[in-house]
């Protein structure tokens, strides 16, 4: 097993690795995964996904703050500037969206995580950590944590901020692999297995626990394996199959899908293979 640790992005050529996102993409629909990891078709974001890069903007930013300036108000006037930044950063955003409107809704998850949490009793280890480590078997995973807790005592708690309402029970599986991901990634780079993984959900206040073990993560990497065996199958053949479903009609890449009539591009080659192209985040 190789472990890397990771600091600030760079820019420079990755091979492709296993992200939680695009691991969902994959068992979501082959073709979709296709299209955004290795093809890496432009998309528009929501409004949505708008307001959670906001939402975790300005909670990142808030945990910059000394312990007693993280209060309600204080976070409130995060927003205003967080957004303002994301448009210097993403200026295809401006003029897109009813601002008022959205620093509005973003305020007001942003002043529900007071209801969740008290940010100025601890001190997080690290918010938007990267991480990347490559399991025993030749899994390279790659993602983004929102926030890591250490205890004084060496304990690890994952934390992930949701912009949306907590899930009915029985989505709560999908909810946690993005989390078991992570719990992943740590144990192994840090020889930790995490205490707790915790999602906060904004848009009602709950909050969503779970306690895993070595054997249940075990178990998990396991899925992980099969994940990145699939993919790289598909990956030699060109061969990622569109699986439609009621989560097509927000696909940005419906006109490009043959089960709606439409032909994607040529496929590029598997990123970094022989006549692929040079880079992708699989």
């Amino acid at each position: 097993m190789t472990v890397t640790t990771v600091g600030p992005p760079e820019r420079v050529r990755r091979r492709p690795a296993l992200s939680p996102s695009r691991a969902a993409d994959f068992r979501q629909c082959p073709l979709l995964y296709r299209f955004r990891a290795v093809d890496r078709l432009p998309e528009t974001p929501g409004v949505a996904q708008v307001r959670g890069t906001l939402v975790h903007a300005v909670l990142e930013q808030l945990y910059a703050l000394p312990a007693a300036e993280r209060v309600p108000a204080g976070a409130a006037e995060l927003v205003a500037p967080a957004w303002a930044r994301l448009l210097t950063e993403r200026q295809e955003l401006a003029g897109r969206f009813d601002e008022a409107t959205l620093l509005d809704a973003a305020g007001e998850l942003v002043a529900r995580y007071f209801t969740c949490e008290d940010p100025s009793a601890f001190e997080p280890e690290a918010c938007e950590l990267r991480v990347e480590v490559e399991l025993a078997g030749g899994v390279p995973l790659r993602g983004v944590v929102d926030r890591v807790d250490l205890a004084p005592t060496g304990e690890l708690r994952v934390v992930d901020y949701k912009t949306g309402a907590a899930p009915p029970e029985v989505g709560e599986a999908r909810a946690l692999f993005q989390m078991k991901f992570y719990a992943v990634v740590l144990w192994r780079t840090r020889g930790v297995v995490p205490r707790q993984l915790r999602l906060i959900y904004l848009a009602d206040g709950q909050v969503l626990t779970s306690a895993p073990s070595a054997e249940e993560l075990e178990r998990f990497e396991r899925t992980l394996g099969a994940i990145w065996t699939a993919i790289l199958a598909a990956g030699a053949t060109g061969d990622f199959p569109p699986n439609p479903g009621g989560l097509c009609r927000w696909c940005d890449h419906r006109a490009l899908c043959p089960a709606f009539g439409g032909t994607p591009p040529p496929y590029p080659g598997w990123p970094g293979g022989p006549g692929g192209p040079d880079e992708g985040a699989a």
